[in-house]
């Protein structure tokens, strides 16, 4: 098995499938606007696991997902080859990140704001 889909909460799925596909530089999977219905891909694996832009239209989904953002969670991790490339490259674009690229034990990583109510967290593994 593989994982082919997953969601994430967003408070506006229009809104998610511009910055997911103009600024993240994701791929469109399906986009279905009447419908709320936004469904992406990462640019590097187009055919990978899809990324559900899932409106968070219930108490359930929305008392979660501010609660996860409030307390600095990230929501998903995107891994990245080359994490200062893209740190720079996002920030020019206006992402806001929480904090510059920081070495840890596990990887160097970076958490930026999706503008739909989610912390994304940038990892690069150590080689």
């Amino acid at each position: 098995m593989k994982i082919a889909l997953t969601s994430v909460f967003v408070n506006d799925p229009i809104a998610a499938f511009k910055f997911y596909t103009e600024v993240l530089g994701f791929v469109e999977k399906m986009y279905m606007p009447e419908m709320q219905l936004a469904i992406v891909a990462g640019p590097d694996e187009p055919d990978g696991t899809s990324l559900l832009l899932e409106p968070n239209q219930n108490l359930g989904a929305d008392t979660f997902q501010k609660a996860v953002f409030e307390a600095g969670l990230p929501t998903i991790v995107f891994g990245t080859k080359d994490i200062n490339a893209d740190y720079q490259r996002l920030r020019e674009k206006g992402v806001v990140f929480r904090s510059e690229p920081k070495k840890t034990d596990w990887g160097t990583q970076a958490v930026f704001e999706d503008t739909c109510g989610n912390l994304i967290q940038l990892h690069q593994a150590e080689v």
